[in-house]
């Protein structure tokens, strides 16, 4: 989904669980870029890394339910 920075700004100002949803999306998402810049990846950090990757996804469709109502 494009999402407009215009409206991404607006949502985030206006709606704070929109807003803490973005936070740890954005936060999971260097989590997961730091997983994957690592040469050898241990099984625990596998596990840890596709943790992170269904959490981010949780938190994008939650987020794109509530920009669907801006």
């Amino acid at each position: 989904m494009e999402i407009n920075s215009n409206l991404l700004e607006k949502v985030r100002q206006e709606n704070t669980e929109f807003r803490d949803l973005h936070e740890e999306h954005t936060t999971l998402k260097l989590k997961v870029k730091a997983l994957n810049k690592t040469k050898l990846i241990t099984p625990e950090q596998e596990v840890e890394k596709k943790k992170h990757q269904k959490l981010k996804l949780n938190l994008k469709d939650r987020m794109e339910r509530i920009l669907s109502n801006y």
